[in-house]
């Protein structure tokens, strides 16, 4: 009975990321921002009155959640691991590297959002250096003592919050094809380098800005420097 309805259930969210339309509006929420059905129209190149069909199988299959503001309703991804199932993909269906680095724009390759954390080229970078400067360790990505104590100089709480999330874990970035940083230590250093004004979010798309004292600031912190 139970491999039945997991058989039905993996059936039903395929069949609902299957389609282009929708598959589109799922790339466009990996921003990790939330949108109305009509920006969703207009990024899925569709009619507002055919978003909304689209927007209700992707909530059906809890691919997405609907957020009340107001008058106005915004979608965003149901969670993070909606986010990292996608990112999962994105990366199997890209297996021409060749291909996959002509056809992304070099900005978004560079540094751009994976939800609510880093990714790309900067991101990758930034995860290796937290292990070559002993910040973090192991498969399990657990924090140093000396770890700890650099996140706290950064504004950055070295704890796990209660969210069953794990606290910090490696994620499949589907340009590079290595682990970039996920998990709630992913996305406090975004926040923290968002707060400290080095990054910035685009408008209307994925892409991070970096700004000249983000790359200074990377460059002497963490010896990352691209």
């Amino acid at each position: 009975m139970e491999t039945h309805f997991l058989e039905s259930r993996l059936a039903g969210v395929a069949a609902a990321i299957a389609d282009k339309t929708r598959a589109s509006m799922l790339c466009a929420l990996m921003d990790g921002r939330a949108w109305t059905a009509t920006e969703l129209s207009i990024m899925a190149d569709v009619a507002p009155s055919t978003a909304s069909s689209h927007l209700a199988k992707l909530m059906e299959q809890s691919l997405i959640a609907c957020v009340q503001q107001g008058r106005h309703r915004y979608y965003r991804l149901y969670s993070s691991q909606i986010a990292s199932a996608l990112e999962g993909l994105m990366g199997l269906v890209g297996r021409d590297d060749a291909a996959l680095r002509t056809k992304t724009p070099s900005n978004l390759r560079y540094a751009r959002t994976c939800y609510d954390h880093m990714a790309g080229e900067i991101a990758v970078a930034l995860h290796d250096a937290l292990f070559r400067l002993n910040w973090l360790e192991g498969e399990e990505y657990a924090v140093t003592a000396h770890g700890k104590e650099q996140l706290l100089l950064l504004g950055v709480s070295a704890e796990a919050g209660s969210s069953r999330r794990r606290y910090a874990c490696g994620c499949l970035d589907w340009s590079e094809r290595r682990e970039h940083l996920g998990g709630q230590l992913g996305k406090a250093l975004l926040h923290a380098c968002e707060e400290k004004g080095w990054m910035r979010r685009d408008l209307v798309s994925r892409e991070l800005h970096v700004s000249a004292s983000g790359k200074r600031r990377l460059a002497t912190t963490f010896g990352v420097a691209l």
